[in-house]
């Protein structure tokens, strides 16, 4: 009986080695920096450090983009304000005035009158 204990025993440890020894492979295989989770996590720290810069770019652009269209929308305000004044000075104006310039009244342009130099005629 002790034989069959002892050849049961040694079956045992042989079974737990060489599963220790496919562990030992696979965790080797699992943790390679070329093809296993090392390499992966390695890429992913990469992206992480490209999107890092990216995302600075980005803000950066973003605030200069900011600045100048707060800019703008101050002269447009500026300007707004500027042509209300005026539409309310013409309501001042009586209703059988004419402005001081319409484009009807303007003088035709030179280039008009005469006729093109070296032209038949």
């Amino acid at each position: 009986m002790e034989l069959i204990a002892d050849i049961l025993l040694a079956a045992g440890a042989l079974g737990a080695g060489f599963y220790c020894f496919v562990l030992s492979r696979r965790l080797s295989r699992f943790t390679d920096l070329e093809n296993g989770v090392g390499g992966a996590v390695a890429v992913l720290s990469v992206q992480v450090d490209d999107l890092t810069r990216t995302l600075g770019a980005a803000q950066t652009a973003a605030k200069d983009s900011s600045a100048s269209l707060e800019t703008l929308t101050t002269r447009a305000e500026d300007v707004a304000k500027r042509l209300e004044l005026m539409l309310a000075s013409m309501h001042d104006m009586p209703a059988g005035a004419e402005p001081a310039s319409r484009p009807g009244n303007e003088p035709e342009p030179v280039f008009f009158r005469h006729p093109a130099r070296g032209a038949s005629r």
